[in-house]
């Protein structure tokens, strides 16, 4: 008596059966490039070795690597091979979201390297920001922030001080000032704007990057309680970074 195959394993065969050849492919190269058998900079087989392996045209390979090509998961390099691509890190606009708990949510392990920590008087361009008198007192910090060891972004952050008093006194190489000042200033609103910026010569050596490599520079000022609370410029590898959002 013929053995019956499980449903599941059926539903499973059916559903492979009923996906193109090219589009398996590329769940392949996905797949090994997912489970981190594949890591960013390394050679994948060529089309012809997919071709023998899967049993199917050139034609078919060819398609799959370069639709992965065009959603740059992998890139070719003339005369040398295809290879696993930079992985751009993403960071969510619409929501405010701790840094940390985005690396975390990638399955990445994060760090933070304060910079500088500092009380400062506020010039006139910072205090109009604002909206408080040139010399008022504002607090200052600079800090790095490491995904799996790479630099990722580097935070410039002013801080009002009636918003946050205690924002001096906490450790950022164990939480992140967006954690303390969700907790102390509580959101009431925010502006926003991205550009692309070449890495000043401080700021390139914090990001391990050459100095005028182009970045992704987000400036944000959040309001609380009816105060500006923050100001913050946060600096990212143009090579490793976009931002995402939706909204409704």
């Amino acid at each position: 008596m013929a053995s019956r195959i499980p449903e599941s394993s059926l539903d499973e065969q059916i559903a492979q059966d009923s996906t193109p050849i090219f589009q398996r492919i590329k769940d392949y190269l996905l797949g090994e490039i997912a489970s981190g058998r594949w890591k960013e900079g390394d050679l994948v087989p060529s089309e012809q070795a997919l071709v023998r392996q899967f049993g199917v045209s050139r034609m078919t390979v060819n398609r799959a690597v370069r639709e992965l090509t065009a959603e740059q998961v992998l890139t070719r390099r003339q005369g040398s091979g295809t290879y696993v691509a930079p992985q751009k890190y993403q960071a969510t606009l619409v929501e405010i979201r701790n840094i940390a708990d985005e690396v975390r949510a990638r399955g990445h392990v994060h760090a933070s390297r304060p910079r500088l920590l500092e009380q400062s008087l506020a010039g006139e361009a910072l205090a109009r920001q604002f909206d408080l008198a040139p010399g008022t007192p504002l607090f200052h910090s600079l800090i790095v922030h490491d995904e799996n060891g790479q630099p990722i972004q580097v935070e410039d952050r002013w801080v009002n001080p009636e918003c946050a008093p205690a924002y001096l006194d906490q450790d950022f190489a164990r939480i992140t000032p967006n954690e303390h000042l969700m907790e102390a200033a509580p959101l009431q609103g925010a502006t926003y704007s991205i550009e692309a910026l070449p890495a000043p010569r401080d700021v390139a050596e914090m990001l391990d990057v050459a100095p005028g490599t182009s970045c992704l520079v987000l400036k944000r000022r959040t309001t609380s309680n009816g105060r500006v609370a923050s100001v913050v410029t946060m600096w990212h590898p143009g090579h490793l970074y976009k931002f995402t959002g939706s909204v409704g």
